[in-house]
Order: C-alpha cells, then sequence, then structure tokens
C-alpha cells in the first residue's frame, strides 16, 4: 500500500466518522432531550458536520466520506475501481466508531426515552429510539411508528427519494469541485454542506434524508449490536436495503447527469475557441 492510499484510508475513516458523529449525535439531542427546536435546526448542524468532515479530510485524500461518492466517481473514471472497496470499508469503519461513540454517550438517555414510551430495546415500535442510528421512513419522530403511518411512503418510495436526493448530492459535489465552475476550494466544502442541509430540510420527513450508506449501515450495525436486533437489521420494513440501494443507483445517475453536462460545457469552449 502506498503513502498516498494509505493516507486517503485514513482520512475517509475520521471524515466519515466526524459526518456520522455530529449527523447522528444531532438526531440524538434532537429525539432524546428535545434540544433542538425543528428541523431546520438538526439540519444546521449536519452542515456544519459535513464541512468540518470535508475540510478535516481534504488534505489526506479526496473526502468522498460516502460510498454511493465513491462508487460515482469510481463509474466516472474519477477514482480507481481497485480502491473502491477498501474506501467503502474506511468509510464504514469511521461510520461504525461513530456509532459506538453515539451509543456510549447517549445509552442512558436512551433507556430513559424508550422507557417513557413503555418500550424496549427491539421491541415492535422502538424505532423510535433506533432512529438515532439509523433511519426509517417515513419519520418516526413525526408519524409514529403505528402501521397508518406506512401509508404514508412505501419501500420503494422511499428508495426512490433517498437515490433522488443521492442524485442531486452526487451532481452538486461534482459541478462545486469543477474547475470551470469557478468555485475558490475554500468555498466548495461549505456549499457541498449547504446542499445537504437543504436536502434534510426538503426530506427528512419522508425518509430521515441519508444520502449515504456508510452514514446509515455503520450505526445501523451499532444499535443491532446493542439490542435492537430485527428492528435495526434488516428494519421493519427492510430499511438496510432501502439505505444502501437508493443512495448507490441515485448517486450514479447524479453523476452521469454531471458528465454529460461537462461534455456539453467542453463542447461549447471548443466551438467558441474556434
Amino acid at each position: 500500500m502506498t503513502r498516498e492510499t494509505r493516507n486517503m484510508l485514513i482520512g475517509e475513516v475520521l471524515g466519515t466518522y466526524l459526518i456520522t458523529l455530529i449527523g447522528t449525535g444531532v438526531v440524538a439531542t434532537a429525539v432524546l432531550t428535545g434540544a433542538q427546536v425543528g428541523l431546520g435546526q438538526v439540519a444546521a448542524v449536519w452542515w456544519a458536520g459535513v464541512t468540518i468532515a470535508i475540510f478535516v479530510s481534504r488534505p489526506l485524500g479526496v473526502a468522498h466520506l460516502n460510498p454511493a461518492v465513491t462508487i460515482s466517481m469510481a463509474t466516472l473514471g474519477k477514482f480507481q475501481w481497485n480502491l473502491v472497496a477498501s474506501a467503502i470499508l474506511a468509510q464504514l469503519a469511521g461510520a461504525v466508531l461513530a456509532g459506538v461513540t453515539v451509543a456510549v454517550a447517549f445509552g442512558s438517555l436512551l433507556d430513559r426515552f424508550l422507557a417513557s414510551k413503555g418500550l424496549t430495546i427491539g421491541a415492535p415500535g422502538s424505532q423510535v429510539g433506533a432512529m438515532v442510528f439509523g433511519e426509517y421512513f417515513p419519520n418516526p419522530a413525526m408519524f409514529g411508528t403505528e402501521p397508518d403511518a406506512y401509508a404514508v411512503i412505501s419501500p420503494v418510495g422511499a428508495t426512490i427519494v433517498e437515490a433522488f436526493g443521492t442524485a442531486i448530492l452526487v451532481f452538486a459535489i461534482i459541478r462545486l469541485t469543477d474547475p470551470r465552475s469557478r468555485v475558490p476550494d475554500w468555498l466548495a466544502p461549505i456549499l457541498i454542506g449547504l446542499v445537504v442541509a437543504t436536502l434534510i430540510n426538503l426530506f427528512a420527513p419522508l425518509t430521515q434524508a441519508a444520502w449515504n450508506p456508510a452514514r446509515d449501515l455503520g450505526p445501523r450495525l451499532v444499535a443491532w449490536a446493542i439490542g435492537f436486533g430485527d428492528v435495526a437489521i434488516p428494519g421493519p420494513r427492510g430499511e438496510v436495503f432501502v439505505y444502501i440501494v437508493g443512495p448507490v443507483f441515485g448517486g450514479i445517475a447524479g453523476g452521469l447527469l454531471a458528465k454529460a453536462l461537462e461534455a456539453i460545457a467542453a463542447r461549447q469552449e471548443m466551438e467558441e475557441s474556434q
């Protein structure tokens, strides 16, 4: 393994840890303590988390911090396929470590919260607490976990929403980091964080707005390990698959759209230079 590859993997672990820690941490404080007032505050903390994570990890490598981004970049020829598996494992490791941190920090509050609802970890309906770790649809904090809530959005609908949001995110990442866009290097991470925050404000009521398989699966594994069992994996409605399949295919679609626009811009520049 080269030094550059090792540094890249360290950056992916560190950056994904920060994104997931800050993101799941703010969900934990919102759900378990009511510390956040409304979705806007949660989204604002996510904005900060994404921005900080990119700034911290970018000097070490690519700062993908998301398997959907890594796969999309490889599909477009912007990242080596032989490094994809290692990068995704690094991202997942960072997300798992973040999930462990949240479990240790908020474990007693989680128990008290579930007890106040007449629930225990792993019982039917305990996804109102498990949502601190992984995502559920529709958002249990807003719609509850009763069967009538499931009419809000189907598994197929949730997969489409996750694909659509991730497509927008990957498209924005590629466009904001394209030299033709003339976005300063210092500004791009801030704008990428803003894109994430905007998408959360729009779609979190429906799917909790993951856009990142590592961010969902890593903490979800921790939730399973601490006793949530089937509520965590596979989830009451197969959530573990929805939050992998949707973002991966959506990311590829967003990347291909960005590539198409890059080709159009390059052709226009060529015509203007002639």
